[in-house]
This record gives structure tokens, C-alpha cells and sequence, in this order.
């Protein structure tokens, strides 16, 4: 990675989707060899940047990575001394001060992929983007995706991707980081069907969404098992979404409804990833 500033190690893995941990000294007493405020970003195989070297930076590298190791999502701080008469892991430092060292894990952050970007998907897309989260959006209709209507999205937190595609939205499937929550709720429900049934097929997915009718969910359902996909992968789809108790059909109060909804179960999901 050309950039090898602490600020480029924390851009690069959230780009590529790695979890990291950023270490920062927080204090200083007496003589170290960096000063408060020196950074430090450790992934599970590399790190970036230095706190100083020898013990206090080998016991951070392997704290850091302890916590990575057990999905640690807390800040944690610890004390050394740095003194010949101090216990140490890696060396003896004898500056004669101490640090106080703080870690902070960098967590991957969720991705949702929203199939459907009509008048219910638009106004999801608009409060999704309010969360710091990788957000997909997909249309077959170029118009929908069109850079002015998606302008109320300018000044979102989340990293936007749109994807174009002029037909067969599911090969966008193959293009999603894993764990990605899947939303499905295009204006077609043979775009929907052809979406389900591919989504079951492979790919390492979060949670997956229907919109759409009991109805709508019994053909699908009788169609999918016809298609080969067993009682364990159908309960894989959830269908109707949205929470139970808001019954609105406005565009925007089921955007609500159905992003609530999300948040909830993506949480869920994700802590037991």
C-alpha cells in the first residue's frame, strides 16, 4: 500500500473490508521514545505507523491482535513502565517514563444491497445513507438511478456503489462483500423471483428481505422448492419486511419501517458473525 500514514492504513482497510485495531499513545510520563498522540494501525497480518518500537509497541501488536482474535469491539487501554526493573514480553525499555496506550478496534462496516430503487426503495436509500455503512443500490431502469434523482443522497455518511445493469440485476450477487444484507424489492416480481432464487444458490449473504405480500411469498415459496431449494433455505427469506406494527403504505413510512427492520436484524446478525 502506497500510503503508509496511519490515516491511509485505516482508509485501506475499510476499502477492502478488514478489520484492524488503531493504537494510540494516550499518555506519556517522564521520557518514551514517541510523544502522546503517536498512532499505530494493526491488522491480522501487517501493521502501519509506530508508537516507538521495541516492548510497549510488540505488547500493543499483540494486544491488538488478541482483540481481532475474539472480535473485541470495546476500547481497551493498558500502562507500561518503561524501566529495566519493569516486567516486560519482548526487551527491556529503560527511558525511564511510562505510556498509557489506548485500542481501538476498526470494525468492517455492515453493507446492504437494496434490489429496487422505485419510489419505496429511494426513500430507504436516503435513510440508509445516514448510517456509516456500505450501501448498494441496484436498477434495471436506468431513470431510477439517474445522477439527479439520486442527488438527495449527496451528502450521505455511507460509502454509495450504483450499479446500472440493463438486465439480470442478480449478477451484482457476485459483486457484493460478504455478509452483505439483501433487500429485494424491484418493480418486476419475475426480476424478484429470478433474485431469490439466486441469492439461495451461493454467496456468503447477511440477512435476506422481500417485500411484498403473503401471497406474493406462497407462489414464490411453491416455485423456489420446484426449483430445488429445501425448508432451510426458503426460512432463509424473510417476507413481508418491515415491522409488523406500522402498517402505513406511503413510500416513505414503509422505507421506515423497513430500515428499522433492517437495523435490528442486520445488529443481530452481525454480532454473531
Amino acid at each position: 500500500m502506497p500510503d503508509r500514514t496511519w490515516l491511509g492504513a485505516v482508509t485501506h482497510l475499510r476499502a477492502v473490508r478488514e478489520p484492524g485495531v488503531l493504537v494510540t499513545l494516550a499518555a506519556v510520563r517522564g521520557h518514551a521514545p514517541r510523544a502522546a498522540g503517536a498512532k499505530l494501525v494493526v491488522s491480522a497480518d501487517q501493521t502501519w505507523g509506530s508508537i516507538g518500537g521495541g516492548n510497549v509497541e510488540a505488547v500493543a501488536v499483540d494486544r491488538a491482535r488478541d482483540m481481532l482474535g475474539t472480535n473485541g469491539t470495546v476500547p481497551e487501554t493498558f500502562t507500561l513502565a518503561l524501566s529495566d526493573k519493569a516486567p516486560y514480553e519482548h526487551g527491556v525499555q529503560c527511558c525511564g517514563g511510562s505510556v498509557t496506550v489506548l485500542l481501538e478496534p476498526l470494525a468492517v462496516v455492515p453493507a446492504v444491497a437494496v434490489f429496487g430503487v422505485g419510489h419505496v426503495g429511494l426513500e430507504l436509500a436516503r435513510i440508509l445513507a445516514r448510517h456509516d455503512i456500505e450501501l448498494h443500490l441496484v436498477d434495471t431502469r436506468p431513470e431510477q438511478l439517474a445522477e439527479d434523482r439520486l442527488a438527495v443522497l449527496s451528502d450521505a455518511v455511507a460509502a454509495v456503489h450504483v450499479h446500472r445493469v440493463a438486465v439480470l440485476p442478480e449478477i451484482v450477487l457476485g459483486e457484493l462483500p460478504a455478509g452483505t444484507h439483501v433487500l429485494i424489492m424491484t418493480h418486476d416480481h419475475a426480476e424478484d423471483f429470478a433474485l431469490c432464487d439466486a441469492v439461495l444458490r451461493g454467496g456468503e449473504f447477511g440477512s435476506i428481505g422481500l417485500i411484498g405480500s403473503a401471497a406474493k411469498w406462497a407462489r414464490f415459496r411453491t416455485k423456489l422448492a420446484a426449483q430445488g431449494h429445501d425448508d432451510a433455505a426458503l426460512a432463509r427469506i424473510t417476507t413481508p419486511i418491515g415491522l409488523a406494527d406500522i402498517r402505513g403504505k406511503e413510500p416513505a413510512m414503509i422505507a421506515v419501517s423497513v430500515a428499522a427492520d433492517l437495523l435490528r436484524t442486520s445488529s443481530a446478525v452481525d454480532a454473531q458473525a
